[in-house]
């Protein structure tokens, strides 16, 4: 499991739980900054023991791995891009666009699949969606889709939809919440160069979609079947801070 995904985990458990950091902190007998720390991916430097207290505050084990409820840590984790994905299928559907759910692809060396593809058949149009509950890792998400968009425009259109597209649009599907709102704003200087359309011009593109497009669009956020915190085990103990460590 790599830092990022680790972080992912305890951040994805917290929330189920309906946790504070500053709680988690006090659980564990850590720092906030430590626990923000671990959620950011910044993991490399702290001690195994300090880890494991941590996932330990939000009841899940750590040995190089988090453990939780089996299989169910994927399945949290990808609860809400699901949810995000069928919103969006949802969404084309709705303006006539013929869609297509993790396109796989392997071309040259060249491998993946595409969250959400569309085709609008009366315009000659593909839209290549990379669906994103939260940005990790910005440089890989604009180079896989700059490959997905290309490889679209080339070949994968035409072997789905038996067409070669005249528009292409990607688009970025992100949650609309305020965090996916910062973290677009702290990212503007470079997501404004590779996402000049928002809002509304990815609307107005997708109604009637000519020449090519490449925008953010917020998908307003889905209920994923935990409609209340898991609080089950919580307790609310004061425990040693480690105010003198700093990763």
């Amino acid at each position: 499991m790599d830092d990022a995904r680790i972080g992912r985990a305890l951040r994805a458990l917290r929330r189920r739980r309906g946790l504070r950091q500053s709680e988690v902190a006090v659980a564990a007998g850590v720092s906030q900054s430590t626990v923000s720390d671990v959620e950011s991916g910044r993991v490399a430097r702290l001690p195994m023991a300090t880890i494991r207290r941590i996932f330990a505050a939000v009841d899940a084990g750590f040995e190089g791995t988090v453990l939780w409820r089996g299989a169910g840590l994927d399945r949290l984790l990808d609860a809400r891009h699901a949810a995000l994905v069928a919103a969006s299928v949802r969404r084309l559907g709705g303006l006539g666009w013929e869609t297509r759910v993790e396109t796989t692809y392997s071309v040259f060396g060249e491998r993946g699949s595409i969250d959400v593809m569309g085709a609008f058949v009366a315009m000659r149009a593909v839209l290549v969606e990379e669906v994103k509950s939260e940005i990790a890792s910005l440089e890989e998400t604009l180079r896989k889709l700059d490959e997905k968009v290309r490889l679209a425009r080339e070949r994968i259109a035409e072997r789905e939809f038996g067409w070669r597209p005249e528009s292409v649009g990607r688009v970025l599907v992100l949650p609309d919440s305020t965090t996916s709102r910062r973290r677009v704003l702290a990212l503007d200087p470079v997501l404004r160069v590779a996402f000049p359309d928002r809002g509304s011009a990815v609307r107005v593109w997708l109604r009637s979609p000519s020449g090519d497009l490449s925008g953010i669009l917020f998908q307003p956020d889905i209920v994923t079947g935990d409609r209340s915190p898991d609080r089950r085990g919580v307790q609310r103990v004061r425990g040693r801070r480690e105010g003198d460590f700093r990763p």
